[in-house]
């Protein structure tokens, strides 16, 4: 039986993800030479190359490959373990990795954040900003606890709550024909320019698919990094395109050059939710989490609907 210390699995899980000996011995906290004796004397206990170490990188062979994957799952294992006793002792406590879509953070963040601090005071949040899909990928390998995203989404070894809804409007050039209006309806975007974000941004493809079954033509020259970059364009009478309600209060909603036009009901909305871990040890503090948020926001776009 091959000796395996844990420590050892965490050297070769660093040095897959980092490829550089140096970059994994700082990850992990120890010396460069420290590291990759123990990586030799795990290589020795296998019976089995795991690293190729060429002059100018490093790579892992097949066996190291398999191997990395296993170690992944057992530190993750070993990581909830310790976990789930903290959270038998104070499970409203610790630290909660958390990350939310970048049409979603900016403008929750500012109705939930005081809420949150004081309904959980003894919670600390590492909050990070993705895409969906990076987004899905590290909660499934344990690098998050909590994802806050848009629904619906692939949940293979994943669980999601609603949170709330949130309607979209129309972001308008201040002299467009239809700026005037109280309300407008999705086939009044017939033939107009319709702007939209880059691939890869799940805000995308929901505007996409309210707008193209009105019949505007999305323009072809032009994919936006941010909902920012989309109102700058509007401002400057590029074209039209469709904004989340959050994205257009308080600081974001006096933007020059631009007019803010609600949908006529049934509007068009987007379902903001939380997604974690089925086997996540942290189920307490994520329910008590999602318990706020869901308040703060679903508050939030009721205020600025009415």
């Amino acid at each position: 039986m091959p000796d395996i210390k844990l420590k050892d699995l965490r050297y070769l899980v660093a040095l897959a993800d980092t490829r550089h000996f140096g970059r994994a011995a700082q990850r992990c906290c120890v010396s460069q030479p420290t590291l990759s004796a123990q990586l030799k004397k795990l290589e020795a206990s296998l019976g089995v190359q795991l690293i190729e170490r060429r002059p100018s990188n490093v790579a892992l062979t097949e066996a190291g490959r398999q191997i990395v994957e296993r170690a992944r799952l057992i530190i993750e294992a070993c990581d909830e373990v310790g976990t789930l006793a903290r959270s038998h002792r104070d499970p409203l406590a610790g630290t909660l990795r958390v990350a939310l879509l970048p049409t979603i953070g900016p403008y929750l963040l500012p109705h939930v954040a005081r809420p949150i601090q004081r309904a959980l005071p003894r919670l600390m949040l590492h909050l990070h900003e993705y895409r969906t899909a990076p987004m899905l990928e590290k909660l499934r390998a344990g690098e998050l606890d909590l994802g806050i995203l848009a629904l619906p989404v692939e949940l293979e070894g994943l669980e999601a709550l609603e949170l709330y809804s949130e309607p979209f409007v129309a972001a308008l050039p201040e002299r467009h024909r239809l700026a005037r209006r109280e309300r407008i309806h999705a086939s009044d975007l017939a033939g107009e320019p319709l702007l939209l974000l880059e691939e890869g941004h799940c805000l995308r493809d929901q505007a996409l698919a309210v707008c193209s079954q009105a019949g505007a033509r999305e323009q072809q020259n032009f994919r936006a990094t941010s909902l920012e970059t989309l109102r700058q364009m509007v401002a400057a009478g590029a074209g039209i395109t469709l904004l989340p309600q959050s994205a257009t209060e308080g600081a974001y909603g006096g933007a020059r050059g631009v007019v803010v036009v609600p949908f006529a009901k049934p509007a068009p909305t987007r379902r903001v939710g939380a997604v974690w871990r089925k086997t996540t040890a942290r189920k307490a503090a994520l329910d008590a989490l999602c318990a706020v948020v869901a308040e703060r926001g679903a508050q939030a776009v009721c205020l600025k609907s009415r």
